[in-house]
């Protein structure tokens, strides 16, 4: 077991926890996604009601959700980790050193970004989350529940709506997402570089599918705050 705890305590070990922890979190975002452009079917919420009740009851999900909350927490617990030990190695930079020719924006601040990226996600889950799960939405800012098919469910679209007609919520939405695209493009490309997964031929190709990947996610959360502050 000392072997084990040795491993995974050290840089490396840290890394690769990091890159399997960051791509779990890119299937969630898929998922999300995916859930969450129910908004746009056009029959008042009812879709995406009926999906937020079953996220909310089905107990796989709710198992997963525990799963996902230690994947954030190990996440931004060995990044802080790993940038500290950085700063400690060298805590003075070099003084012909020239970053901006040697890496992009978006490595040399990840820090910055993941911590766009945090505020956003307390900010966000205290506005839906909580209240969805711990409280229900009854009643929240004047909103009543919905009967579909003779069953009562929390109006998540309408808290939704609501939401998203307040314009500074808008636009720190669509800041975290443009954060979290740089983020994404960095970090997508460094996690199957920490795993070893390298390859000459297949290197570039994963450089552009994460690229790809993070713009068109991003842009898909993003578009959504947008869409009904001007259209709802």
């Amino acid at each position: 077991m000392n072997w084990f705890t040795k491993t995974f305590s050290s840089t490396i070990g840290r890394k690769i926890i990091m890159s399997i922890t960051g791509l779990f979190l890119c299937s969630f975002l898929v998922v999300h996604l995916i859930g969450n452009l129910t908004l746009f079917k056009g029959d008042d919420g009812v879709t995406f009601n009926l999906y937020s009740h079953f996220m909310a009851n089905n107990p796989i999900i709710r198992t997963m959700e525990i799963v996902l909350v230690l994947g954030f927490v190990f996440h931004i617990y060995d990044a802080l980790v790993l940038t500290r030990r950085n700063k400690t190695a060298r805590p003075v930079g070099y003084s012909e050193n020239h970053p901006q020719e040697n890496s992009t924006w978006s490595s040399r601040n990840m820090g910055l970004l993941g911590t766009v990226i945090l505020v956003f996600l307390i900010i966000h889950l205290w506005n839906f989350f909580v209240p969805a799960r711990f409280g229900g939405v009854a009643g929240l800012e004047g909103l009543d529940g919905v009967v579909i098919d003779n069953v009562d469910y929390d109006n998540l679209y309408l808290k939704v709506v609501q939401s998203f007609q307040i314009w500074w919520y808008v636009v720190i939405y669509v800041i975290s997402m443009v954060a979290l695209a740089y983020h994404l493009i960095h970090g997508f490309q460094s996690a199957f570089q920490s795993l070893g997964l390298t390859h000459k031929k297949y290197t570039p190709f994963i450089k552009t599918f994460g690229v790809v990947f993070s713009v068109l996610v991003c842009f898909g959360f993003a578009i959504i705050p947008i869409y009904f502050f001007f259209a709802a």
